[in-house]
């Protein structure tokens, strides 16, 4: 643990300085000396120049904090959700090198041209457009040179340091460990561009048919597996703009409502309800950059660096989750809300309750066109942060894609209403759940449980009755506090017992004392005299144990 602080030594100096520079009072306090009150996180602002200025890994940590409302308050969620890193293009040379140490030779020959000006640059890599040898149109993302060092020594830092706040209270409240360890592999795996070509192919192919829109006016790039390593993608240009950046003029008779942007929100829309509740792989980051129209009428969606999966169990109860907040329903919210917990338990269920009462008590009597369905979630993990249940992961990455795209949808459509979207849907999504994608097989595997059930319940019955009628039958009861009772009653009975002891004696003793025998004298007195003992200690015994009254 101490080896990684040590080896990371020059790296903690310059995130020291960051944080004197950004003013963050309570690390300013600590690290000169001085008293610091309890730990407080930076103010919004703060936290996100301080990420900003640590460079690429650290902006990273912030976009994935953004994931998480039941970790961090919704002031944080939304500082961080805009989190880009000010990072100059890499020169031309660099970024060459790159491509022909990754590219054999002869696959070299197969690039026509490639544009020296970037067409854009991240944290981790630049995008350049090129021409196949084949004429083909492609984009070349080439990732930063030296990324992979920056990346590694920062991760074993963060990793050390989350090792070391696991010791305390906070850190095991918001289990920072795994936090850290789920940072570093979805970090380690955008460094690997085969990993995000293989989920492009993977959402290619899984929206290449759909009930609920047409497949034919959604595009996802191809990939060129061929010429695609784990520093460089090479996949298919598209010509487009940015979705908001899109000049579709709305309608004089309708405006604020133009049938091109109502077509254009709906199919992406019901493209990542399909994602979410049917395919349970998703494009986890669609802000407006990820989201493109095209010249030729068609909408896309780039980047899947970052992607979530949920399983079956869990589309389910967040399918059930979308129903309860539309029927305002507290107490199910609630349920569901336990059922997604890691834990299981909540520490007070009344006031979970309670607070989802309130919660939902802001809507009562409102229409479904001004409820915020982004907005609800984040309050729903929010209040699941509050009441200290661990939600996983991809549950806060299911929130942040829905509401990063009602916000992009909102902003491109403003009239565009999420649940006026999801409800034409939600017969098709419990119907998915009851009977699958072909009822054929769910309706045999049914039939067959119940035969099963069938012929097993007569012989259980007869098994519980043999056991009765021949007495075998035994019942294991734990009641609580009985325990406890059965003791004070031991108690109270062994100190009678000692009572009625004592005063046998002392009846004894003064039985034969009245006798006037000297030769039974010394009898009386010993009987007399441990009596008198054995009654001292059990009236000193009951005063001590406090139970006289």
């Amino acid at each position: 643990m101490f080896s990684g602080l040590t080896q990371t030594a020059s790296r903690q100096r310059e995130i020291i300085e960051v944080v004197l520079r950004n003013g963050w009072d309570f690390m300013q306090q600590l690290l000169t000396g001085g008293k610091a009150d309890q730990p407080a996180l930076p103010t919004p602002a703060v936290l996100r120049n301080i990420l900003v200025d640590l460079g690429p890994v650290y902006v990273k940590l912030g976009q994935l904090l953004s994931t998480r409302p039941d970790i961090l308050p919704a002031p944080y969620i939304e500082a961080l959700s805009t989190l880009q890193s000010k990072v100059p293009p890499v020169a031309w040379v660099e970024i060459k090198a790159v491509i022909q140490q990754q590219i054999a030779q002869e696959l070299r020959s197969q690039f026509k041209e490639i544009d020296s000006t970037p067409v854009a640059s991240g944290s981790i890599a630049q995008v350049h457009r090129a021409i196949l040898a084949n004429g083909q149109q492609v984009a070349i993302k080439v990732q930063r040179p030296g990324i992979d060092g920056v990346v590694n020594q920062d991760i074993a830092l963060i990793n050390t340091l989350a090792d070391l706040a696991s010791r305390t209270d906070i850190g095991k409240d918001y289990d920072l460990k795994s936090l850290a360890a789920e940072f570093s592999n979805a970090l380690l795996d955008e460094l690997d561009f085969t990993v995000e070509a293989s989920h492009t192919e993977q959402l290619r192919q899984n929206l290449s048919t759909s009930r609920w829109f047409d497949p034919q006016q959604l595009v996802v790039p191809k990939i060129n597996l061929a010429l695609t390593t784990q520093k460089v993608l090479v996949m298919q240009w598209l010509e487009g703009e940015p979705l908001l950046s899109a000049n579709l003029p709305y309608s004089q008779q309708e405006p604020k409502i133009d049938g091109a942007r109502r077509q254009v929100t709906t199919l992406l829309f019901r493209a990542f309800l399909q994602q979410i509740y049917v395919d349970g792989f998703f494009h986890a980051d669609p802000h407006p950059g990820n989201l493109y129209y095209l010249n030729d009428g068609r909408a896309a969606i780039l980047d899947c660096g970052m992607v979530g999966r949920l399983d079956p169990n869990t589309q389910q109860i967040l399918t059930e989750m979308l129903l309860a907040i539309v029927d305002l329903d507290a107490q199910r919210c609630s349920q569901l809300t336990l059922q997604l917990a890691k834990t299981r338990r909540a520490e007070n269920l009344a006031q979970l309750e309670s607070d989802f009462e309130a919660l939902l008590r802001k809507y009562y009597n409102r229409n479904l066109a001004e409820i915020n369905l982004g907005e609800v979630l984040y309050e729903v993990l929010q209040v699941a942060r509050s009441n200290k249940l661990k939600l996983p992961g991809n549950v806060g990455l299911y929130v942040k894609a829905l509401a990063n795209l009602e916000g992009a949808a909102r902003t491109f459509d403003p009239k565009f209403n999420v649940l006026d979207e999801i409800k034409p849907l939600m017969s098709d999504l419990f119907r998915r759940q009851l009977v699958g994608e072909d009822p054929l097989p769910t309706l045999l595997r049914t039939a067959l449980d119940v035969k099963n059930f069938s012929l097993r319940s007569p012989r259980q019955l007869e098994q519980l009755l043999d056991q009765v009628t021949s007495e075998s039958l035994q019942w294991n009861l734990n009641l609580l506090g009985l325990n406890g009772l059965r003791i004070t009653v031991d108690n109270a009975a062994n100190r009678l017992s000692f009572s009625i002891l004592v005063g046998s004696l002392i009846m004894g003793a003064a039985m034969i004392s009245a006798e006037k025998q000297t030769a039974l004298y010394w009898l009386s007195n010993t009987l007399f005299a441990v009596a008198s003992f054995l009654g001292l200690w059990l009236a000193v015994s009951i005063l001590r144990s406090g139970n006289l009254r």
